[in-house]
């Protein structure tokens, strides 16, 4: 599949690497069909869960969501979800789960965070995935930098 996108100019992306979310992004219903772009450079850290990648939609050329594995900042996380809200993707495992959560920049470096509310699970299997809320008290804005500062005390 060809997209040209804002942020990549013309890319083509092999049909087994959508990635489809059913009922969309949160806001954004209508955007089902992505790929997840990663510096090629980075492309190993990137499989491990490391850095920010971008969601890029495949229906909408000029949407992206810059993303990132959430457990590089916070390795505990592991959010309540409602089993039924996960049957679409079908058989979920450790080994094909994979948990993504949005990124928001801001002017202020200091500000720029990663939303813990609402992940983007997805089924490694069959590309399958869906963003949801979930149950816990995770916040909408969790600071990279404050997650960063603390990570560093703890390693002293």
């Amino acid at each position: 599949m060809k997209a040209e996108t804002r942020l990549f100019g013309e890319i083509d992306i092999e049909d087994e690497k959508i990635i489809w979310l059913p009922g969309g992004m949160i806001g954004f219903p209508h955007l089902q069909k992505f790929a997840l772009i990663f510096d090629e450079e980075k492309e190993e850290k990137a499989k491990e869960g490391k850095g920010i990648m971008w969601l890029q939609s495949m229906d909408e050329p000029q949407v992206a969501f810059p993303v990132m594995h959430p457990n590089e900042l916070k390795p505990d996380y592991n959010p309540t979800v409602n089993d039924e809200m996960l049957k679409p993707l079908g058989d979920l495992t450790d080994e094909n789960i994979y948990i993504l959560v949005t990124v928001t920049a801001t002017k202020e470096i200091k500000d720029t965070s990663i939303n813990l509310k609402a992940p983007i699970i997805i089924n490694s299997d069959n590309r399958k995935g869906c963003q949801l809320i979930v149950e816990d008290d995770y916040p909408v804005k969790y600071k990279i930098c404050e997650a960063l500062e603390k990570s560093e005390k703890a390693g002293e």
